[in-house]
């Protein structure tokens, strides 16, 4: 399996943000319970945030961010998704 690191950028909607937020969190959730999710974190400044997906192909990995409410409802304006090679844990 290979991983993806993604970078996000959220809108200055604040507002929007903190109400997509848990339907975003919940979402996480599941991909973390289905073994597809190793990490995630909003940076310090709540300006976006790093995902780090494990799955098959970038399109899948393309797919679950297009998936993402905070995608899907306007939060994201912004992303990036690379193929990531983990050295140390």
């Amino acid at each position: 399996m290979a991983k993806f690191a993604v970078l996000l950028t959220y809108s200055d909607d604040g507002g929007l943000r903190q109400r997509v937020r848990p339907k975003h969190r919940e979402y996480l959730w599941s991909l973390a319970n289905e073994g597809k999710l190793l990490h995630a974190g909003a940076f310090a400044d709540d300006s976006g945030a790093l995902i780090i997906y494990e799955t098959d192909s970038l399109e899948a990995a393309e797919a679950m961010l297009a998936a993402d409410p905070f995608t899907t409802e306007g939060v994201v304006v912004d992303s990036s998704i690379r193929e990531w090679n983990r050295v140390l844990p």
